[in-house]
């Protein structure tokens, strides 16, 4: 006869994201919370409001644990082991996640992306890089902010983004990404969005080749 399983309850709260558990302890082994204490980001509205870095520690477990908009979110809310494994009293609403990233602009984007870009990269252990430039088309189906009609060879007609994008073949990983306006040309901003990557890489980089990948 096989074995009989006992069904019993259990008064210990559970979670289907235990596995998140192991990107706290990166998070940890890397420091990168005291990092961002560095940045500007922007100033939590009230005392009783979210600090940055808790908002955009639980933004990033948001999307490790599936999140595609802000909606998602809740699922933090409610995981009462998640937050413990995090060490959060509360996790933040969608409208908090909104209001704060509302108030990055251009300038605030540069004061803390690049710093964080650099710090990032400064971190791993290569000297020599390729600097892979590539621009896409990401068709939109909302009234997203900035999307506008331009070349959109699968959707034509429909609104789009055209981001500018720089890859680090080596790691596998994104060194710099401008979002621009659908009907922005494939090389406006080239310049600018080159000298800002090459400023990212400019620690103990050394840049051996820049490749282009065409428009797709």
């Amino acid at each position: 006869m096989g074995t009989i399983n006992t069904i019993r309850f259990s008064d210990h709260s559970v979670t289907a994201w235990g596995g998140m558990k192991l990107m706290k302890d990166l998070l940890d082994a890397t420091k990168i919370k005291e990092e961002l204490c560095r940045l500007p980001f922007p100033d939590k509205g009230s005392n009783r409001g979210y600090e940055p870095t808790q908002i955009v520690e639980c933004f990033w477990t948001s999307i490790w644990i599936g999140a595609g908009r802000f909606s998602h979110s809740a699922y933090l809310r409610y995981d009462k082991v998640l937050k413990q494994i995090f060490g959060w009293k509360q996790a933040p609403s969608q409208s908090t996640y909104s209001r704060f990233f509302n108030k990055f602009d251009w300038k605030r984007n540069t004061e803390t992306f690049v710093p964080l870009f650099q710090w990032f990269f400064n971190q791993l252990q290569f000297n020599n890089v390729t600097l892979d430039l590539d621009s896409t088309v990401i068709t939109r189906y909302g009234d997203q902010q900035g999307a506008k009609k331009g070349y959109n060879a699968k959707k034509p007609g429909r609104n789009s983004h055209h981001p500018l994008m720089a890859f680090i073949p080596e790691v596998r990983m994104i060194a710099n990404a401008w979002m621009r306006p659908g009907n922005t040309g494939a090389t406006s901003s080239a310049k600018l969005f080159l000298a800002e990557t090459l400023e990212i890489l400019s620690g103990k980089k050394r840049l051996v080749y820049i490749k282009h990948t065409p428009l797709r």
